[in-house]
């Protein structure tokens, strides 16, 4: 039996209402809940995505502070053109076993126009599935770098459909002291803890957790 064009609608906008109410329901309990860690066991899957030059020295500062026997495995994401993190994260670690290193195409260079890093992130959006879908994190750590938007872009969609129950730790950099990054623009929206390190951006974000300076 053949599906006739009118219930081919019906079924595609019936997907299409249930996608919307899971979308806006996830966004509202990211809204209204505290934050919480859920895993069976006692260490969670660490994903970091590290920028390029003062991102990446920041968030290596914020990793020292973490207990490194509760968080992991760690996989640091680095975009495939920056040779200078990869080292420093080996350096940062310190012969430690327990990271590891993926890397993605950059969602937008140097000077790229606008219009053509949307090109670029829906690649690199694309490239990110199989790293989130192998590695399965607990919890993914950002601090503003555009590497980290097609990541968190998939650990949300993945959240959507119930394969994961990943959370995202936005932090911004501490270079913006007024107004918030385009990455933080956008992450303000879906992160699950979106942290400021100055205490003016409260007025900036909505939902900014302000606990003073962490790089």
């Amino acid at each position: 039996m053949y599906m006739t064009i009118e219930n081919f609608i019906t079924v595609c906008n019936l997907l299409t209402f249930i996608i919307v109410v899971r979308v806006v329901t996830l966004i509202l309990k990211i809204y209204t809940s505290e934050c919480s860690l859920i895993n069976e066991g006692s260490a969670f899957k660490t994903l970091l995505c590290i920028g390029s030059g003062g991102h990446t020295t920041e968030l290596l500062r914020i990793t020292k502070r973490l207990n490194l026997e509760k968080y992991n495995p760690r996989m640091y994401i680095v975009a495939d053109n920056d040779g200078s993190s990869e080292y420093k994260i080996h350096m940062a670690e310190h012969g430690r076993k327990d990271f590891s290193i993926s890397k993605i195409p950059r969602s937008r260079n140097v000077n790229q126009s606008f219009r053509s890093s949307v090109v670029t992130t829906f690649y690199a959006t694309v490239r990110s599935f199989p790293i989130l879908l192998s590695f399965k994190p607990n919890v993914i750590l950002c601090n503003g770098p555009g590497t980290c938007v097609p990541i968190c872009i998939v650990a949300f969609i993945l959240r959507c459909l119930f394969i994961s129950n990943c959370r995202i730790i936005f932090i911004e950099s501490i270079c913006r002291v007024r107004s918030l990054s385009l990455t933080g623009s956008i992450m303000q929206y879906f992160a699950d803890v979106f942290v400021v390190q100055w205490p003016q951006l409260n007025d900036v974000c909505f939902r900014a957790k302000y606990f003073g300076r962490l790089t």
